[in-house]
């Protein structure tokens, strides 16, 4: 699956209509078994959901590494996966419907307290700038059809994961999926997203060892709030001229 679908709409521009080609994302349905238990459905892009998968189930606290996943057992006809680990899991229940595109879900407790994140890693406002061009610059299928988010993981010189999904909250747990599978550490690195941060997306920051994280657009306020006590860092509409730091602004101006 490529995560487009080719269409011909009708184009009204400067006075004139025309029938013309283009794209458009694709979202489907994905069915999240646990040991044959039917647990979630997730509202996602098609394409590389053994990362998506990897990353939700860590989120939530389902896995705490790939040695406790046995195998994910993908149906032929639509997208549906069975997911083996290695040891007996209660799921979590009670899921929270978030403010993630079309109603995010999480089962975690989003204001639960968190420890403050201990991390001296720093990053220049040049550096930061250069990264989310990187970010953009790399985002291929918003270039094709838009209506799409972006999200990276990033050691300040280089972006080491990008990913796209139709939902800000699934394109962070891609993020943390490929690390994982490609045995690469989230801890002292830097998020960057297209998508608003709101708490959802900050516990999962967290819960990554993440002391930074960069949008180009903004932060809710609760998320600032916990971002303050957590000890990470919000920079919010990230543009190549500039950008606002909402929290912990040493990580940028020591």
């Amino acid at each position: 699956m490529s995560g487009v679908k080719p269409i011909t709409y009708t184009r009204y521009l400067s006075g004139r209509v025309a029938r013309v080609q283009g794209f458009v994302v694709e979202e489907v349905p994905l069915r999240v078994r646990v040991h044959g238990q039917p647990w979630v459905t997730l509202m996602c892009s098609p394409h590389d959901l053994d990362d998506l998968v990897l990353g939700f189930l860590r989120s939530e606290g389902v896995i705490t590494d790939l040695s406790d996943v046995q195998e994910l057992q993908w149906a032929e006809e639509s997208p549906c996966v069975d997911v083996r680990l290695a040891h007996p899991v209660t799921l979590p229940e009670h899921p929270t419907r978030t403010t993630g595109c079309h109603g995010g879900i999480t089962f975690a407790d989003l204001v639960a307290a968190l420890p403050p994140l201990q991390s001296t890693w720093t990053i220049s406002p040049d550096r930061l700038i250069s990264r989310m061009q990187d970010l953009l610059r790399g985002a291929t299928l918003y270039r094709q059809a838009r209506g799409i988010h972006s999200a990276a993981l990033s050691d300040g010189d280089h972006l080491l994961v990008h990913v796209e999904d139709v939902g800000r909250h699934n394109a962070l747990d891609r993020v943390w999926g490929r690390a994982m599978r490609e045995g690469i550490e989230t801890r002292d690195r830097l998020i960057l997203t297209t998508g608003r941060i709101s708490v959802e997306m900050l516990r999962k920051i967290a819960l990554m060892g993440v002391p930074l994280v960069a949008s180009r657009t903004s932060p809710t306020g609760l998320a600032l709030d916990l971002a303050q006590a957590w000890g990470i860092t919000i920079v919010g509409y990230v543009r190549p001229y500039g950008f606002r730091v909402y929290t912990h602004p040493e990580r940028l101006f020591s």
